[in-house]
């Protein structure tokens, strides 16, 4: 395999964003190596999967070193793999905190830091988050602590990094989606989830894509978040 043709790393690959990522990179002429809990076997030679849960600290270390192996470079790094819980405070449970904090933080954490070393070698990359409007524009109708912390934790520590590799041509950006139109959503809920943007309807999947293609193609933009929420972040 030829150490031209550059590499993206995506996380939560198995279906819904994730799966649309793969296709947009794919057809962006990338290889990709896309992990999930549950992905399947690729056929495909420019797609490498790998199986495993994002939250244990050797699976990222393991995704990285399979896509050096396999490719010899990492160019790219979506991190889209998360939970969500909509909870009131006190009724979330010790589990569901661990829960969490394992898939949004841990899965971040282990899985970029050996991406940036990656990236550190070859003298570029760029990292980009899915986070949630929710950090900064908070919901009554959606109380969601448990995403605030670990999301808002990424929005944080994606300015962090950007500002710490500036200069060693690392990019680190994240998108904060709002409400998205995916198979978690029930349909009797669309109304609703619709309701709470000022466009007055959900996100596609294809709105995040496109919002993280941008942040691709832009080489003199980092530690932004790019609210891609029909409007919340702005108000009501």
């Amino acid at each position: 395999m030829s150490k031209e043709r550059k590499v993206a790393v995506i996380t939560g690959a198995s279906q819904g964003i994730g799966e649309a990522l793969v296709k947009a990179y794919l057809n962006r002429n990338y290889c990709i190596v896309a992990t999930s809990r549950s992905i399947k076997p690729s056929s495909d030679p420019d797609v490498l999967t790998i199986a495993g849960d994002i939250g244990n600290p050797e699976t990222g270390q393991r995704v990285i070193a399979e896509a050096l192996r396999q490719f010899g470079r990492v160019d790219t790094l979506v991190n889209n793999a998360g939970i969500f819980l909509a909870a009131p405070f006190t009724e979330y449970s010790p589990e569901q905190y661990v829960q969490v904090v394992s898939t949004n933080l841990n899965g971040f954490f282990y899985i970029t830091q050996a991406a940036v070393a990656a990236m550190e070698t070859q003298g570029s990359g760029h990292i980009v988050s899915i986070t949630t409007t929710l950090v900064e524009h908070a919901l009554s109708s959606v109380p969601s602590v448990l995403a605030s912390l670990s999301k808002g934790g990424i929005a944080a520590a994606t300015k962090s990094l950007a500002i710490e590799y500036a200069r060693r041509g690392i990019r680190v950006n994240a998108v904060a989606p709002g409400v998205i139109r995916t198979p978690m959503h029930k349909p009797e809920t669309h109304e609703f989830l619709g309701a709470l943007h000022p466009v007055g309807r959900m996100g596609e999947i294809a709105d995040i894509v496109n919002g993280v293609l941008y942040l691709e193609a832009a080489p003199f933009v980092t530690g932004e978040i790019l609210h891609v929420d029909g409007g919340q972040s702005a108000g009501h």
